[in-house]
């Protein structure tokens, strides 16, 4: 069976979906904001908070990280210079985990490289993520993998082989891994989100709990992928949409954040357990809206009713409908008026054409 457990929460099919609020870094390198985004986001229902971690200087080359990057999102003149401003170092992910522990969430974070992935394990952070852009980046998968701690994968941009790959270089060494459906388009158009892979991972990855990380505007998606049997829905979070930075945008709200948890518990308890039954709550509108046989018009003792006696009329509480070739040919006790109920009682007890063909 299917199971990962995060920080003592076991997450697997028959229960509910396991939310990931993707910060990142949309924490604009406040640590303040970090904090109110966290209290937020477990008011919101989450399940866990996630950041971003980056050793920039060793992970970009030297051109990428001193290129120019001047426009309204920017943190620096260079791309280098916004990246630094945007990360957080020991003190404050060691301040900010113990804040979640205090609100009762799970707290990790995206490695980026093998420097980042070190820091993480001293931190001792329950869990880490993998970036779709990693999906490639062997090497780096199996150094998380021998921390011996969840890892929840995103497969934005890749193939089937390319998932595979990852799959079969990750699992001898750490089975406790989730395999994210995820279109790495910010934001992604809805034709593109392609959620039947979380089906098709399912199938080809029985053992391991399989998930969406959605890019997409709006929360009915993570529904329709619980539906499809996801059981970990990561989402970007922000408590303005106006905020400067490049995820703002495509992020949710706390109001959205909000309902999508809302709906993902509704949908668990919807599915409810596949037995077909009658609830306390149906029988007083069925009565009201269903129907019963009663006589069309008045009818004397003795009479053998035929399909021109009868009537079907609300309120349902009397002989149902499907009855009504087992009161035909039967003969009235006692005289009928019109709208009164049939029922066994007031026939007899053979059907009137059987006993004249004999």
């Amino acid at each position: 069976m299917r199971k990962l457990t995060i920080e003592g929460k076991t997450i697997q099919d028959n229960g509910g979906c396991y939310v990931i609020a993707e910060i990142g870094h949309n924490h604009m390198g406040d640590l303040d904001i970090a904090k109110e985004m966290f209290k937020v986001a477990g008011e919101c229902g989450a399940d866990a908070v996630k950041l971003q971690k980056r050793d920039n200087r060793s992970l970009y080359t030297e051109a990428a990280y001193n290129k120019p990057y001047e426009n309204p999102n920017s943190y620096g003149k260079t791309y280098g210079e916004h990246r630094e401003f945007l990360e957080f170092g020991w003190h404050e992910y060691a301040e900010l985990k113990a804040y979640a522990d205090e609100l009762g969430l799970a707290m990790f974070s995206t490695a980026f490289d093998f420097s980042s992935a070190d820091f993480l394990a001293r931190m001792d952070i329950p869990a880490f993520k993998i970036a779709s852009g990693d999906l490639k980046n062997i090497p780096l998968l199996t150094h998380i993998a021998r921390f011996g701690k969840p890892m929840i994968l995103s497969t934005g941009g890749g193939t089937m082989e390319d998932v595979r790959r990852a799959y079969d270089a990750i699992m001898p060494i750490n089975s406790q891994l989730c395999i994210l459906q995820c279109t790495s388009g910010y934001p992604a158009a809805f034709d593109e989100l392609n959620l039947r892979v979380i089906t098709t991972y399912r199938e080809r990855f029985p053992d391991n709990v399989i998930g969406l990380s959605s890019h997409d505007n709006g929360i009915a998606m993570a529904v329709a992928a619980y539906m499809l049997g996801a059981r970990v829905v990561e989402k970007h979070f922000t408590l303005n949409h106006t905020w400067k930075g490049t995820d703002h945008a495509f992020s949710l709200e706390p109001i959205g954040f909000k309902k999508m948890v809302r709906d993902l518990k509704r949908v668990r308890a919807a599915m409810g357990d596949g037995v077909k039954r009658v609830y306390d709550s149906e029988v007083d509108p069925m009565v009201k809206m269903g129907k019963k046989i009663v006589a069309a018009r008045d009818l004397p003792e003795g009479h053998a009713i035929q399909m021109e006696d009868l009537a079907i009329k609300c309120p349902g509480d009397g002989l149902p409908p499907y009855e009504i070739d087992k009161v035909i040919g039967r003969v009235t006790l006692k005289p009928l008026a019109a709208d009164d109920d049939l029922s066994f009682e007031v026939l007899n007890g053979t059907q009137h054409r059987k006993e004249a063909a004999s």
